[in-house]
């Protein structure tokens, strides 16, 4: 599967897509203008991902700050993810938060409430 690499933007986080180097990001500050038209292709991506995905996948999340907007894009990345599991592949996810941010920590906590999924929170 070919890699899905955006370069983040003031408005876009980076997005990092790369099953050959087992890397999988999502980093930076996201608020675009129409988050269905980004992370559209990231979910398309994702959904063919996990038809034939690696035997293990390492997804980082290291967010700096979100929209509302994007909350629900990312919770759908997080049920594309969920998939993987479900078919018995081995996934581990880690969610980054700043040390002393516990917007983004209370986040990644209610995404592993809400979705179902053991999610790794670290500090950085």
């Amino acid at each position: 599967m070919e890699l899905l690499k955006l370069e983040a933007t003031e408005d876009t986080p980076q997005v990092i897509l790369d099953p050959a180097n087992k890397k999988f990001q999502i980093s930076g500050r996201s608020l675009p203008e129409d988050p269905t038209e980004f992370y559209d292709p990231i979910i398309e991506w994702l959904d063919e991902y996990c038809t034939n995905p690696n035997p293990k996948t390492n997804f980082d999340f290291k967010l700096e700050y979100f929209n509302t907007a994007s909350s629900k894009q990312i919770y759908k990345i997080f049920l594309r993810l969920k998939n993987l599991i479900d078919n018995n592949h081995e996934l581990n996810i880690c969610w980054y938060y700043q040390d002393g941010d516990t917007s983004i920590q209370q986040a990644g906590e209610r995404y592993m409430r809400v979705v179902g999924v053991q999610i790794q929170l670290a500090k950085y």
